[in-house]
């Protein structure tokens, strides 16, 4: 497998980019492609598939390119890779939930590979994540292997979407289903927070609204515990001050904490609507704001994965949420930087909405504030 990768502020940049790949004698048949929502995906689809080349593509909230990050950009990796290694399936919801053709997916992919691995980009669905890894299981089976990221829009928080050659939905779901008896596939989520203060319960939730902990209103205990202010009139200052900073970690015995973003709140009840389920009386904790400490936690468990599992990679796919941009600012590319160094391979990603991905001690399933690290290698 050979992956290039190529980054331009606009179509006719990209596009000059990629004619001039192709006529040095490359031959890419799948695109991984992800870009500000401001561009039109089918405008670069088109060209694409002209050249015979299948479209992986998510709208994004920042991309970056082998530790890079671009603003409003497109960027690509374009892989060179035997087309029966590999299938590429689009699905939207439509009149089903995102659990039934998740669950539609996974049987594809077990009725396409004996041996599957499943790289996803869901659309505007953040409060399906946990919905879309168990349909994903029930179709595939218990054994799976899931990584992946929710797209983003540049915090317009309006309509993030997922597309394909002719096909682009907020309410989508683009699979790129691969054979790990060819190519293997390892990834890792990892987040390096560090947990704070002691361990609260969730004392009323539902779904993905949070309406107290510890008996109090959510949104009044957090402000209250972290001694922060802030404007609620403002979804974009919740995820700046909330999301970023101080999201949740909920605790589970035996294994990593799953990390859950505060993305509104609501002034009436003092509730928090967060980008992933909080199951009622699940214990929590608080988080701090991260430090170089965090960084170095997620590069050693690239690390140990490149120890354990693939020492080599042909290319890198990272999805990142964006409170951890948000939260690192300057710091942030130091992260990237230094994942893409652990394998030095072609790296492609973006900041999203929510990760799909399987923590060192945990099970396949949806994150928020974490970054989860796809490694591809041909066999």
């Amino acid at each position: 497998m050979k992956a290039i990768t190529i980054k331009g502020p606009d179509y006719n940049s990209v596009v000059n980019k990629t004619e001039k790949m192709l006529k040095k004698g490359h031959t890419p048949n799948l695109a991984i492609v992800f870009l500000s929502i401001d561009h039109d995906d089918q405008e670069l689809a088109v060209y694409l598939n002209s050249k015979g080349i299948q479209v992986f593509g998510a709208t994004t909230s920042g991309e970056f390119i082998d530790g890079v990050i671009e603003e409003y950009s497109i960027t690509l990796m374009l892989l060179d890779v035997n087309p029966e290694y590999f299938r590429l399936v689009f699905l939207e919801t439509g009149d089903k939930s995102s659990f039934d053709i998740s669950n539609k997916l996974g049987q594809i992919g077990k009725a396409t590979f004996s041996n599957a691995a499943f790289i996803i980009a869901s659309g505007w669905l953040s409060q399906d994540g946990e919905a879309i890894i168990e349909g994903i299981t029930e179709g595939y089976g218990k054994e799976v292997t899931i990584f992946g990221g929710m797209a983003g829009d540049d915090l317009a928080l309006k309509g993030p979407k997922v597309f394909t050659f002719n096909k682009s939905s907020d309410k989508g779901i683009v699979a790129l289903i691969i054979d790990k008896s060819k190519i293997e596939v390892n990834g890792i989520a990892t987040c390096g927070w560090k947990p704070i203060g002691t361990t609260k319960t969730i004392t009323k939730s539902e779904g993905n609204i949070v309406y107290t902990i510890d008996d109090k209103p959510a949104l009044d205990m957090i402000m209250k515990y972290l001694g922060i202010e802030m404007d609620v009139e403002s979804g974009k200052e919740i995820v700046s001050q909330l999301s970023s900073y101080y999201p949740l970690q909920m605790e589970r015995p035996g294994v990593s904490p799953v990390m859950r973003t505060a993305m509104f709140a609501n002034k009436e009840d003092r509730s928090l609507i967060c980008a992933g389920n909080v199951t009622q009386g699940a214990k929590v904790r608080f988080s701090l704001p991260p430090d170089f400490d965090a960084i170095e936690a997620v590069v050693d468990e690239c690390e140990q994965l490149k120890s354990s599992a693939q020492m080599d990679a042909d290319a890198i796919i990272m999805f990142s949420c964006i409170s951890r941009r948000l939260s690192f600012g300057v710091m942030m590319p130091e992260e990237l930087e230094q994942v893409q160094q652990v394998w030095n391979a072609p790296m492609i990603g973006f900041f999203s909405y929510g990760e799909y991905g399987k923590s060192k001690t945990g099970k396949h399933e949806f994150h928020n504030n974490t970054c989860c690290v796809v490694t591809l290698k041909e066999k």
